[in-house]
């Protein structure tokens, strides 16, 4: 069986990678999350390599339990940081390791793949995952039949043109692996519209 986790440091290495290399302002460029910039989306994935859970659970408290109150306050305070911080916490051996709570690996795995497309999907750039776990993560969500994100995929098709990879039954939605993966995650493509809801 494969280590899920093993693909996490090269999906959060590839990022690092082209941001390192990209122009600074990329970092303000808008990503796929709703109001949130590259810079944001890098904030968010590497809280773990910056908060002890001691410090996660202080911000939980604090937020009522409201995870997406913590994870807003966190980018938008975390944004700002010296690009070069970014970059490391990117690289960090503690992201790489980490798992969310009742998540596991696969858990990991899909938080790293997913928010590294709203990046590279954003920017018209190619994937910076490993083209297996963009696959196994488009399993793990088309299993659950968009449940994760609040979709309903009855009645539809996902065909990837990057590979082999089919899912469903209905009207046909095309587009490269990464592409239907930001879709089945509940994205809206800067180049057409988002799956519907369910």
């Amino acid at each position: 069986m494969t280590d899920l986790q093993s693909w996490v440091a090269p999906t959060f290495d590839g990022l690092a990678d082209l941001l390192a290399t990209a122009p600074a302002e990329t970092w303000d460029a808008p990503s796929l999350c709703a109001g949130w910039q590259v810079r944001h989306v890098v904030a968010h994935v590497t809280m773990p390599a910056r908060m002890t859970p001691e410090q996660f659970g202080a911000e939980m408290a604090a937020a009522g339990g409201d995870f997406g109150v913590v994870s807003d306050t966190v980018a938008a305070r975390d944004a700002s940081l010296p690009l070069a911080d970014h970059l490391d916490a990117l690289r960090s051996p503690a992201l790489h390791a980490w798992q969310p709570p009742g998540g596991g690996a696969a858990g990991a795995l899909s938080h790293a793949v997913i928010h590294s497309l709203d990046v590279t999907v954003a920017l018209d750039r190619p994937a910076v995952a490993p083209g297996e776990a963009v696959i196994a993560v488009l399993d793990q969500l088309t299993a659950a039949n968009g449940a994760w994100f609040g979709l309903d995929l009855t009645g539809v098709r996902l065909e990837a043109t990057d590979s082999g990879w089919s899912w469903g039954e209905g009207d046909v939605v095309r587009a490269d692996s990464g592409r239907l993966l930001a879709l089945a995650s509940g994205r809206t493509l800067p180049e057409g519209p988002a799956l519907p809801p369910g």
